[in-house]
């Protein structure tokens, strides 16, 4: 590390060091960085402790994310919703010191406890747990298709026709469009942003909510692609979510799935034009290895789910992919009963991106001017 760089984040580190001496009145005796290298987020999150004591420390630049997390966390807080206490911030320097919840995410407590698609109790209990606070977000509380098409089916090799995938995008953007939107949208409601901490859940990564539809979180957590809940549980957790949010307002079971699966797909969309942004484009292979999964929903959705508009184009650019020898031989890695498995499979192989960039200029001048 340069040492300007290293000094930057020495000085960095020690905004947080104060925090947790001003809260705590100690300073830490600790400080352990947290953010694995693959992370996305861009954030630096270190554990700081002092005897008992300890707190989550927050670095990021970005200010308006840093705002929004806080002032959620405090409006969440205000409503009893089960988010991280705000202990201290300096949003001068980008800093922030939040309640420690522990080292267990719902994810790693689902890989721990599984053995294929045997899920231990205590998960399916957590899942319940999880499924049923969602409405609380979206009622108490109250990327772009375009990214799937250019960096998932161009890089991937699937053949589409442009204009035939923007008639297609355009009419199911049309069509979400028509469910009630005026509900807290998590935006990125996964089984890596819950906490477990003695059974109970506890909820991060809510900077990016807005106003929405209630259909994106649920099928966000349940088609959660490396979390690769088995069809049948994925079923009963969505009825015990309906069943719970129907508490919270009138709505009937027909009305909430005539949108449900098209939030679904957009989903998966979403997913994969991230994993192929950062796998094929940006060659980080880690993220190739949740394709598979995200392959296998489609592969079980084009099986099960009818979508009450018709999308042509679209249904068969998915069609492609699920038979897609390329994205095939992504899954083609040794098989343990565990999902965690894939984590030590070799990486999935990526073409190698050419780009060429070329240029010109007027010799004389500039371009003749139209008269």
């Amino acid at each position: 590390m340069p040492i300007e760089v290293q000094k930057n984040e020495t000085l960095r580190s020690d905004v947080l060091k104060k925090l947790f001496e001003q809260h705590f009145r100690r300073p830490p005796e600790h400080v352990q960085p947290l953010q694995g290298e693959l992370g996305g987020s861009g954030r630096t999150i270190v554990r700081l402790a002092a005897g008992s004591q300890s707190a989550i420390g927050i670095l990021y630049d970005v200010r308006e994310e840093n705002v929004a997390f806080l002032e959620f966390s405090r409006h969440f807080l205000r409503h009893g919703l089960p988010v991280p206490q705000i202990y201290a911030d300096d949003l001068s320097r980008g800093a922030y010191l939040e309640e420690d919840l522990g080292n267990t995410t719902l994810f790693e407590f689902l890989v721990k406890n599984r053995a294929g698609d045997d899920i231990a109790p205590a998960v399916i209990e957590a899942y319940r747990k999880v499924v049923a606070t969602l409405p609380r977000f979206q009622i108490e509380a109250g990327k772009d298709l375009n990214y799937f098409k250019y960096y998932f089916l161009r890089l991937a090799g699937i053949p589409f026709n442009e204009q035939a995938l923007e008639n297609d995008f355009s009419r199911l953007t049309k069509f979400l469009l028509t469910a009630p939107r005026d509900y807290f949208l998590y935006r990125d409601y996964q089984s890596r942003n819950v906490m477990l901490r003695d059974g109970q859940p506890t909820f991060l990564d809510y900077q990016g909510g807005r106003k929405g539809a209630l259909h994106y979180d649920i099928a966000s957590l349940l088609y959660d692609a490396k979390a690769d809940l088995p069809p049948a549980l994925r079923q009963n957790l969505l009825d015990h979510y309906i069943e719970t949010l129907q508490s919270f307002i009138e709505i009937t079971r027909d009305a909430f799935m005539q949108h449900y699966y098209a939030f679904v797909y957009v989903r998966i969309l979403q997913a994969l034009g991230a994993y192929g942004f950062r796998g094929f484009y940006e060659r980080k292979s880690h993220f190739l290895q949740s394709v598979p999964y995200a392959v296998k929903n489609l592969r079980w959705l084009l099986e099960h789910a009818t979508l009450p508009i018709a999308l042509p184009a679209l249904t068969a650019a998915f069609k492609n992919i699920v038979t897609s020898e390329k994205l095939l031989a992504m899954a083609a890695v040794p098989k343990k009963q565990n999902i965690a498995s894939i984590e030590d499979a070799p990486a999935a192989q990526t073409e190698k991106l050419e780009v060429r960039v070329s240029s010109f200029s007027f010799h004389r001048g500039g371009p003749p001017k139209d008269e």
